[in-house]
């Protein structure tokens, strides 16, 4: 069936017991959505499992361990021997970062104390003496070494800087008795720490340097040792850090959902949508799973009577395959249909395709997204993990440019690798030529490319129908018969823009005149719609016929023939692109191509380079550029045709590890 699929209300009475491993296997599901006005609004999971939560991320994260992106197949809510055992591997992982911590610590203690020797191991006058010199102030302390210029520039010849051992990160600054307080100053806009030096401190002895480098050596191994543990620790504790990180993340979402649904001391309410194929399974394992110690109740959309009184609409489910699923997102990025009406997604699958093939046609680049299509499928590409559902839609475009480059000869730009099979084909039915579709304009080639324009126009016209169509039996399916008939999307509108082409065909290519009758037809329809308000009104029960008045319906009357007419060429004449854009590819493979010839042919370093580059550029931009003009084709052609009025996606409970 074309149809969004059909959804039932369930109505489920659960037990506190219960509640949390009904909603983990309805999240696993992931196709109920609950029915909430408030749901996971302001509700918190318990303070003990957000804290473990937390501390495994910072684990996690302090560890180097990468993360999963999706939920392990094994991984369950945790029980409360998981409660236990996850406290006790946290505490090992806090002793391993304790110990980390003060290791670190000390070995920084330890260089700094080596620097702070060297920096006055050349100092071999005691410090009592230099202070109590009569016209000199000296200042020893720590200062960024980055600053050195700068204070130097502002004391001028008022003081004398004299770094202190090799960094200098440590300064002995002199200037006059009269000049203190500028000195003073000076060194503290520049975050200047003054060092506390003893009376009778002389230097450092050679000794104490070398004991004090031990030190540093010493630490510098128990570092070592430290790191060797962790990555011990690593190397025997990942996978399980990661199943706790999954398990509590999982009851953190699982304990949201809870607490915002309507519950007494012993029993939780939920109530949600799903599908109708989907309702008789959930009873059953719901049953199972709690042992018969649940109440169900199904309801039909028409007994609910929020839905009944129109104040809710039923969420939209579309049910497809994988290929025709990838395309959902283009469906639901515009808006989602009505419940109850056609489904787009098979037919937007079509048309993208072929669409896209037309206006990039070439057999190596289709072929490079088809490689990407199967990677992304495959999930091979983890740094665009939320991109594999699209994979599908890589391998379509793919084939689809692939044959397209058949049809133009066109392989990585190439128009000559390609020509053998060209010409065997084209031999199969008379003269063997260069190329199946030749898209290159040139002098003798006009005919061919007016054509081409006209394939595509009639490809625009066939997607035009098609959502005239699709909007005909919505509305006569949501009960709206008069806008199913007058609208200018509608049977008269459709007729209309139908007749108008036919005459248009017939005129061009059959050497016909337009003809009284032509008049007459294309009047009747565009009467038919310039009457589309009043007359809908009354076939449809709304009284008065004439809501604004006679006059406001004979305006609102001009304004829909005008629109009808305009939009439906420039509806039509949209489609032009699809062949301009094919032709702007064929160009610009052709300068890529001869690009090539002039740095040395495709064989060649420079033409290699060319042709790479030249390539990606193609398929990167000029991809983009063509998959933009799809959508937007999609879009304001196709899907303007019948999405008058849009519904409420369906958006199930998941659990999620990565959005």
């Amino acid at each position: 069936m074309l149809k969004t699929t059909a959804m039932r209300l369930a109505e489920l009475m659960i037990l506190k017991e219960d509640i949390n491993s009904v909603l983990e296997y309805l999240g696993k599901k992931g196709n109920f959505e609950i029915h909430h006005p408030d749901f996971v609004q302001g509700a918190t999971a318990t303070d003990e499992t957000s804290a473990i939560l937390e501390r495994l991320k910072t684990a996690r994260a302090a560890l180097g361990i990468p993360d999963r992106i999706e939920y392990s197949k094994n991984i369950s809510l945790p029980t409360a021997e998981d409660m236990k055992n996850v406290k006790v591997f946290l505490a090992s992982f806090d002793e391993l970062q304790e110990k980390e911590t003060r290791v670190l610590d000390k070995q920084k203690q330890y260089n700094d104390t080596l620097q702070e020797a060297r920096a006055f191991a050349n100092l071999k006058v005691p410090y009592s003496e230099l202070e109590h010199l009569s016209f000199l102030t000296m200042r020893i302390g720590k200062i960024d070494p980055s600053v050195l210029p700068d204070i130097k520039s502002q004391l001028g010849g008022r003081a004398v800087i004299v770094p202190l051992g090799n960094d200098s990160s440590r300064i002995l600054a002199a200037a006059s008795k009269k000049g203190r307080f500028a000195l003073d100053t000076e060194l503290s806009k520049f975050g200047f720490v003054p060092i506390e030096v003893s009376k009778d401190f002389k230097g450092i002895p050679d000794e104490l340097l070398v004991s004090l480098e031990n030190q540093v050596r010493e630490g510098e191994q128990a570092v070592k040792e430290v790191q060797k543990e962790k990555d011990t620790f690593v190397k025997f504790n990942s996978e399980t850090l990661l199943d706790y990180l999954q398990m509590f993340t999982m009851a953190h979402t699982v304990e949201e959902v809870r607490d915002n649904l309507e519950s007494t001391r012993l029993v939780y309410r939920l109530t949600g949508w799903i599908a109708e194929k989907d309702s008789s399974t959930l009873m059953k394992e719901l049953d199972d799973l709690t042992e018969g110690r649940i109440a169900i109740r199904i309801y039909e959309p028409e007994e609910v009577p929020s839905v009944a009184k129109g104040e809710e609409k039923v969420p939209v489910k579309v049910t497809h395959g994988k290929f025709v699923s990838s395309f959902e997102r283009l469906i639901f990025s515009y808006g989602a249909p009505l419940y109850g009406s056609i489904d787009p997604t098979p037919m937007v699958a079509v048309f993208f395709t072929i669409l896209f093939g037309i206006m990039f046609g070439d057999a190596g680049q289709g072929l490079v997204f088809v490689l990407i299509g199967i990677l992304l499928t495959a999930k091979k590409l983890k740094a665009f993990h939320s991109w594999w559902k699209f994979g599908p839609i890589f391998i379509s475009i793919g084939c689809s440019s692939f044959i397209m480059g058949l049809l133009t000869g066109e392989f990585f730009t190439n128009s000559e690798l390609l020509v053998p099979f060209s010409r065997f084909v084209t031999g199969l039915f008379g003269e063997p030529k260069d190329h199946i579709l030749h898209l290159m304009p040139e002098s003798g080639a006009t005919a061919k490319l007016l054509m081409f324009f006209g394939f595509t126009l009639a490809v625009g016209f066939i997607i035009n129908s098609v959502g005239l169509i699709i909007n005909i039996i919505n509305q006569f399916t949501l009960g709206h018969p008069g806008k199913a008939i007058f609208s200018k999307t509608g049977i008269f509108g459709t007729c209309f823009f139908w007749y108008a082409v036919f005459m248009a065909i017939r005129i061009a290519f059959f050497k016909s005149s337009f003809f009284w009758f032509d008049g007459a037809i294309l009047g009747f329809f565009l009467f038919g719609v310039f009457l589309s308000e009043p007359m809908t009104r009354l076939v449809e029960g709304h009284r008065p016929v004439f809501e604004n008045g006679f006059f406001a319906a004979i305006i609102e009357g001009i304004v829909e023939v005008l629109e009808v007419v305009s939009t439906y060429i420039s509806n039509s004449v949209s489609f032009v692109r699809v062949g301009a854009f094919a032709l702007s590819h064929a160009v610009l493979s052709y300068i890529i191509f001869m690009l090539t010839d002039m740095v040395g042919g495709s064989f060649s370093v420079g033409g290699l380079a060319v042709t790479i580059l030249g390539n990606a550029v193609i398929i990167i931009l000029e991809g983009m550029i063509v998959a933009i003009q799809v959508i937007r084709l999609q879009y304001y052609e196709f899907f303007s045709k019948f999405f008058t009025e849009t519904g409420k996606e369906f958006k199930p409970f998941k659990l999620n590890y990565k959005e």
